[in-house]
């Protein structure tokens, strides 16, 4: 079934495939955990958040004070860095309606901690939500894994020569990712050359008013204040644009590698089936397409937003990622006792698996390099 970008999706469905024993049980399990307590963030998690805006803001002031090219690169560099971390532990969970309780308040707090990348969190939240989250590795569905010509990451895409050198440039794939999240997908999907045109995201005029005034919010934030500023205090255009580059990409790197190889490790990927009935339930299906994994040492999962437990969060999406250590802990005996497999590693062998798997995708399809 092949399908190009344009096209609205046809919804697919995930049939009972005996999982409702399962089901049962975890969320017995879940909602015995919770107990009293709360899905949101927690006022530990909303220190945490205050704490890191007020370092991305305090570096964006310090950078924009020094006099050096050198200082100004050093503080500009964390600005976006604590920008990026304030994304992965605040802006995922509102994606989710899971940071503060009001969706108006999630989209509000998505819409500040974004301005640092110029990723608009409408579009990135229905990509992740209504797309990656209901159809991770399905072909065509999945629009974290479309085709793009350069980058092979399904067996089901075109193989072409240069993709044998993918473990060696993937690198810079990875850093280019958000910047094209912003400036390619955002407006793809702003001028409905996607399947989101059909979910209505940011509608009319006001919506492009927020649209466009986001992205001149971004560019004035990262790059025309700085330009000012900095030739004031001697430093050049070159300079604070050398900045603004290097930062994203090494804040798109970062993220990515926290990220995707969640979805890569001895996973299993799927095309469209022609009866639009899924061959599995849906627990099934997020089991065999994702993991976890550990940090080491432990206390640095306080600063992946729960991305290591992903398997967990694509199970609970609805959680804060504050409660997800233990609810992996829940879902690993259960799943154990329905036949459900669960796999957590550790960050070294996600590594080493993921450039297995970009090995993998490089190879020309029909050829076994093992046997020769």
């Amino acid at each position: 079934m092949e399908q190009t970008m344009t096209e609205s999706l046809t919804p697919l469905v995930y049939p009972a495939d005996g999982e409702q024993a399962f089901h049962q049980a975890l969320q017995r399990a879940a909602r015995a955990y919770l107990a009293d307590g709360h899905r949101y963030a927690d006022g530990s998690l909303l220190a945490r958040a205050l704490v890191l805006l007020v370092s991305c803001a305090g570096f964006y002031t310090l950078s924009l004070m020094q006099q050096s090219p050198w200082a100004f690169a050093g503080c500009y560099f964390l600005f976006v860095m604590m920008g990026m971390l304030l994304n992965v532990v605040v802006n995922h969970d509102a994606s989710h309606n899971v940071f503060l309780r009001a969706p108006w308040a999630n989209r509000l707090v998505g819409r500040l901690v974004t301005l640092p990348l110029g990723v608009d969190p409408d579009y990135w939240r229905v990509r992740h939500v209504d797309f990656h989250h209901v159809y991770a590795n399905v072909e065509h569905y999945d629009l974290d894994t479309e085709e793009n010509g350069i980058f092979r990451q399904t067996p089901f895409q075109r193989w072409r020569a240069h993709m044998r050198y993918q473990p060696l440039y993937w690198p810079l794939i990875a850093a280019l990712s958000l910047p094209y999240v912003a400036w390619i997908f955002d407006w793809s999907d702003r001028l409905d050359k996607t399947p989101l045109k059909a979910k209505a995201v940011l509608p009319g005029r006001r919506g492009w008013a927020v649209f466009v005034a986001s992205k001149v919010t971004h560019l004035l934030l990262v790059l025309g204040v700085p330009f000012i500023v900095c030739q004031l205090n001697g430093i050049g255009a070159s300079t604070v644009f050398l900045a603004y580059a290097v930062s994203q990409m090494c804040a798109s790197l970062w993220v990515v590698y926290l990220l995707l190889g969640t979805h890569w490790v001895q996973a299993e990927f799927y095309r469209v089936p022609e009866t639009a009935v899924m061959p599995h339930g849906w627990y099934r299906h997020n089991f065999s397409t994702a993991c976890d994994w550990l940090t080491t040492p432990r206390w640095l999962r306080h600063f992946t937003g729960g991305l290591n437990y992903h398997l967990t969060h694509h199970l609970f999406p609805g959680w804060s990622h504050r409660h997800y250590p233990a609810l992996a802990a829940i879902i690993g005996p259960l799943a154990a006792q329905h036949g459900m497999d669960y796999r957590c590693i550790g960050y070294r062998e996600l590594l080493r698996q993921q450039q297995r798997f970009l090995q993998q995708m490089g190879q020309e399809p029909g050829i076994d390099r093992g046997s020769q």
